[in-house]
């Protein structure tokens, strides 16, 4: 029988809405795949025996790639949009490393490293705005780097002996450095000056900034601002103390014992209600490389044992886990924040410390 008019028609268009719904269908996967490439998240891992930092899928604990991190390297940040990472080369104390490496992490290559003159053993990173600040402990001073410009646009003195870690607040008007030999936490605020000087300069006010020193205990080094910007909490290495700063007053209010040996690093959840505190001397079998406190109680929750010494700590973003990196042990440990368990291990070379996110936008 010959088909109708009607019938041709109906067919024809039949075929023609198909295409168009399958056209639609692969225009919206590649949307939303161009969008989860561009909003892709990699846990950067340093790993200081090998020189190297490696890019890592959080989601499988899989290494993506191991890129060179220049000599040393002991710290690591990524700029706001994901594409840079800047990892210090320390050295120790009066070394003759001055740099600060630069990895691309789209082309997954290293760059030409910051080559930064007379300044040396740069350790502590941030990034705040669009800038890098560091430390640079023979110096005894914090410093900003524009990558804009390609400059070190800002340097101020603490006067306090291995200025070691650096935190800065998103308004620029507030930095807090971990002097690890002078047992201080310096806070660095921005304010006007005192009256009787020459005056603001034409068309503004003049600021200054002022450094407030507090006592903590011997070898200062890991500290966090807690998140609703009350407390600072210092780990002291050398006494396995805490010392709990009101960041109002810039006075310390309280010192806690941990049992913990060589308390390393201290972040607290993004939520606030636990403080992860891990122990680089935590070498014997068995012994806690972990320690969970109950900031509000100030109580212990649990010690863990993770195999070894432990170092860096970040948390992921949604609160759910803490990355730990179990330097004398060559792994990184993946703690679920609810149970407080391990959950996984990521493999990502000798001795690794530094650890932070890379989101690319």
């Amino acid at each position: 029988m010959k088909k109708t008019l009607r019938q041709i028609f109906s067919a024809v268009s039949a075929i023609v809405i198909s295409s168009i719904f399958i056209s639609l269908i692969c225009i919206s996967s590649i949307f939303i795949s161009s969008i989860a490439l561009a909003q892709s998240t990699s846990l950067l891992v340093l790993a200081k025996s090998d020189n190297t930092v490696a890019m890592v899928d959080p989601a499988t604990l899989q290494v993506l790639t191991k890129i060179p991190s220049g000599p040393d390297p002991h710290e690591i940040i990524a700029s706001d949009d994901g594409k840079l990472a800047f990892i210090s080369n320390y050295g120790g104390l009066d070394s003759t490393l001055n740099t600060i490496s630069v990895v691309d992490l789209v082309a997954r290559k290293a760059l030409p490293a910051i080559d930064l003159g007379a300044l040396r053993s740069t350790h502590g990173l941030d990034f705040a705005v669009g800038k890098l600040y560091f430390t640079a402990e023979t110096n005894k001073v914090i410093g900003r780097y524009d990558p804009a410009t390609q400059r070190v646009d800002w340097i101020l003195g603490t006067g306090q002996d291995r200025t070691h870690m650096v935190w800065v607040d998103k308004s620029l008007n507030r930095i807090v450095t971990s002097n690890v030999n002078s047992a201080t936490i310096s806070i660095i605020e921005q304010v006007s000056p005192p009256s009787g000087g020459f005056g603001p300069p034409p068309g503004g006010s003049r600021l200054t900034w002022k450094v407030t020193n507090v006592p903590t205990g011997k070898g200062c080094e890991g500290f966090d601002v807690s998140p609703d910007g009350k407390e600072i909490w210092a780990a002291n290495a050398q006494d396995a103390t805490v010392t709990i700063i009101d960041a109002v007053t810039k006075k310390a209010v309280q010192t806690l014992a941990v049992p913990v040996k060589g308390a390393n690093r201290l972040k607290f959840t993004p939520d606030g209600q636990r403080v992860l505190i891990s122990a680089l001397g935590a070498r014997e079998a068995g012994s806690s490389s972990l320690l969970v406190i109950d900031p509000a109680t100030r109580k212990e929750v649990k010690q863990m044992s993770l195999g070894g010494g432990a170092a860096g700590i970040l948390m992921a973003p949604d609160g759910s886990r803490a990355y730990v990196a179990v330097s004398t042990a060559d792994k990184v440990a993946v703690v679920d924040l609810k149970t407080l368990e391990v959950v996984g291990e990521i493999s990502a070379g000798k001795q690794p410390d530094g650890l932070a996110w890379a989101v690319r936008k």
